[in-house]
């Protein structure tokens, strides 16, 4: 077991670079990301989201197996960033896949890069159904799914049983993920992760075995003066529809979108909450168990009381947002979950 690889090969899909050995960046439109996986050194592959749970699970990863080319995927990247993986020379290297459910048209990609040489294992945590579990079962090595427990502990209890803190990253990580709030170093390492550059920081210290540091604690300190700043101007832009079942809160994303929805839930007693980014894409906090199934609905998912998707803009859509921060899709997400048999 390896503590710290020797050679850091990182996509960022979100940010449009890569990093390689010498940090250097590189521009990644067009065949840029295939083009680094032909040339990469590693065996394996990580394809994962970029919140905490993924940095936990690759953590995990480099624990175990030293080396590993990441990439960090949005849920709505996650397909291309498959196609180009799929498309990719798999010489008989792990495809490991973590922290992302299942998709539609996923069934296809698997089956190119097996084709292409990939052997592919999957652990996830979110919520699928019977059917979508056998397809894949059929396309890869190993499907993993336990929705009782984060992708993390998911990955730590398959790859490092033994490893002690493998198993404390998976505590501290699930009791952000899973919102049990009984450590307080999750709450700052899930705000610290999604600071530009702190995502592979924090990963490097677990796999040191370093949770909290005092360059996390002064970020978090920072972070927290601006999360109320933010969240107060949510508050202040929420537009309610509480015509059915549901009373649901929609507001705009200035940031930190899990502690804008559930202030929002604790200062104004809503039982759905929907943050809606700039470009459409909206996160979703339920009380009922529904949040998942909206989400489906809105090219997305996630968890039953926490998932994600997206609002088609078009241009006026994005211009009455700027200019009254609602839109008509929230008539139609609340007319969704209204539908939904619990």
């Amino acid at each position: 077991m390896t503590a710290v690889q020797s050679r850091l090969f990182i996509w960022f899909p979100d940010e449009e670079w890569v990093m390689g050995r010498s940090d250097q960046k590189m521009n990644t439109r067009g065949a840029n990301l295939m083009q680094a996986l032909s040339r990469r050194t590693e065996a394996v592959v990580h394809l994962t989201h970029n919140d905490l749970d993924a940095v936990g699970s690759d953590a995990i990863h480099r624990r175990v197996y030293g080396e590993v080319f990441t990439i960090w995927s949005s849920v709505g990247k996650f397909l291309g960033n498959l196609d180009a993986v799929a498309g990719s020379p798999g010489r008989g290297d792990l495809l490991s896949i973590s922290d992302v459910g299942y998709q539609k048209g996923i069934e296809q990609r698997l089956a190119k890069a097996r084709s292409n040489g990939w052997r592919i294992e999957w652990r996830d945590h979110h919520r699928w159904k019977d059917e979508e579990s056998r397809a894949v079962d059929a396309k890869t090595s190993l499907l993993h799914i336990d929705v009782s427990t984060c992708a993390t502990g998911v990955v730590a209890r398959d790859l490092a049983p033994g490893d002690e803190v493998a198993g404390e990253i998976a505590r501290v990580v699930c009791d952000y993920d899973l919102w049990r709030h009984q450590d307080p170093r999750s709450k700052m390492l899930g705000q610290v992760v999604m600071q530009k550059g702190f995502r592979e920081y924090v990963r490097d210290n677990l796999v040191r075995g370093v949770i909290i540091d005092a360059k996390i604690e002064g970020e978090y300190e920072r972070i927290v003066q601006e999360m109320e700043r933010d969240i107060g101007m949510s508050l202040r832009h929420t537009t309610i529809i509480a015509d059915g079942r549901y009373r649901i809160a929609f507001a705009p994303l200035y940031g930190y979108p899990s502690e804008t929805a559930h202030t929002i839930r604790d200062e104004l007693g809503t039982d759905i909450e929907v943050v809606v980014s700039k470009n459409g894409r909206i996160s979703i906090r339920s009380v009922p168990p529904v949040s998942h199934l909206i989400a489906r609905e809105f090219s997305g998912g996630g968890h039953p009381h926490a998932a994600g998707g997206t609002f088609s803009f078009t241009l006026l859509d994005r211009l009455l947002f700027w200019l009254i921060k609602r839109n008509r899709h929230y008539r139609r997400l609340a007319e969704v979950a209204e539908s939904i048999e619990e």
